[in-house]
């Protein structure tokens, strides 16, 4: 790294696409989905730690639901480092507020990178080099640098950034001003973004230094900064819910982009878990105690190692076991579990499930 990196884990989520395993004093970040004894928000920490010289420059912003639980996961954590947010206002506002407190204790250059806690990373020496690479770039230029996923097939669940012209190389990495960033596009735009080999997947993932990016912030959304800097987190509830990509990266010149690869997947709904664990030579992916017959392509999931879960002539479906819900659901109808959480909380007899 060109100077000390300060990480800041964004842990807000609810990923309620992973009901009923996720829920709300028990998100996504919470949770091993990879087989694995470490969670989503223990491995992202792992994964930064040798890169920002230890717990004294990694931190998290949460919401004030499941803060004692971040606490409980990450014991080591300072107490200074955690951020609560009063009220979730999406990525912007979590930005903006972690990106002030780094100014007012470390100076307008404190070079800072923003990390979703619900990814999976596979390959975790090529992320080091990456991030280095991404680290030198936005320490010595105004720049907002973002990682783009290079595609491995036309997605339309993730958005999609467009590169322009290159700016030169980083740790033998290349860099690229933006030209645009786009988001879930149709399948045929998807494809046609991968046949111009310009196009990368917007991981979630920035490095910049405070005073560059709250200078972006007061000129695209002033709206989010201003309030913030005048009354501090209280305002939280105030402020408007907007992405750091709609409400920033859209609009500033300043963005720019490393297409990298080392194994990455949001682990945006429940397909994810097949694209991790599928084997070859199996029918289905099963973290269950699962009979099947005549079952193909399904993904099956019990938290209770007692629990049997017993399938007919089932063909990519989704089935999860846990505690007092059972779900059940067409693979490629999964995003669709948002809105049965709407109907779940509009009805007292639910709540408890959520």
């Amino acid at each position: 790294m060109t100077k000390s990196l300060f990480s800041v884990i964004l842990a807000g989520g609810k990923g309620e696409r992973f009901w009923p395993l996720s829920r709300q004093n028990r998100p996504k970040q919470f949770l091993t989905l990879d087989g694995g004894s470490r969670s989503l928000l223990q491995a992202t920490a792992d994964r930064l730690l040798p890169l920002t010289d230890g717990w004294d420059n990694l931190w998290v912003i949460t919401s004030s639901q499941i803060a004692q639980g971040v606490r409980e996961q990450l014991p080591e954590l300072p107490s200074p480092n955690l951020l609560i947010e009063s009220q979730g206002r999406d990525t912007a506002a979590a930005v903006a507020w972690a990106s002030l407190e780094m100014k007012k204790r470390y100076g307008e250059d404190a070079l800072i990178g923003f990390f979703p806690a619900d990814h999976w990373i596979a390959d975790e020496e090529t992320f080091a080099h990456t991030l280095s690479a991404a680290s030198q770039l936005a320490a010595n230029t105004a720049a907002i640098v973002t990682l783009g996923i290079k595609p491995t097939f036309p997605s339309t669940g993730y958005g999609y950034i467009e590169q322009g012209e290159k700016i030169g190389s980083f740790n033998e990495m290349p860099a690229y001003h933006v030209s645009r960033f786009t988001e879930k596009p149709d399948r045929q735009t998807a494809e046609n973004f991968l046949s111009t080999g310009r196009f990368s997947w917007n991981s979630g993932m920035f490095i910049f230094r405070a005073g560059v990016v709250l200078q972006e912030l007061h000129i695209h959304a002033p709206e989010i900064i201003e309030p913030i800097e005048k009354h501090g987190p209280d305002i939280y509830p105030q402020l408007p819910k907007k992405s750091i990509d709609f409400a920033l990266m859209e609009k500033t010149s300043l963005a720019y982009v490393l297409p990298v690869e080392f194994g990455w997947d949001d682990l945006g709904d429940w397909n994810a878990i097949e694209r991790l664990l599928k084997k070859e030579d199996t029918a289905n992916v099963e973290m269950a105690n699962h009979v099947g017959l005549d079952t193909l392509g399904s993904i099956v999931y019990a938290t209770n190692s007692e629990d049997v879960v017993v399938t007919i002539g089932l063909e990519d479906v989704v089935i999860v076991r846990d505690r007092n819900v059972t779900l059940i659901a067409k693979k490629d109808r999964t995003q669709e579990i948002k809105q049965i959480l709407k109907t779940l909380q509009s009805d007292p007899r639910f709540t408890h499930l959520l």
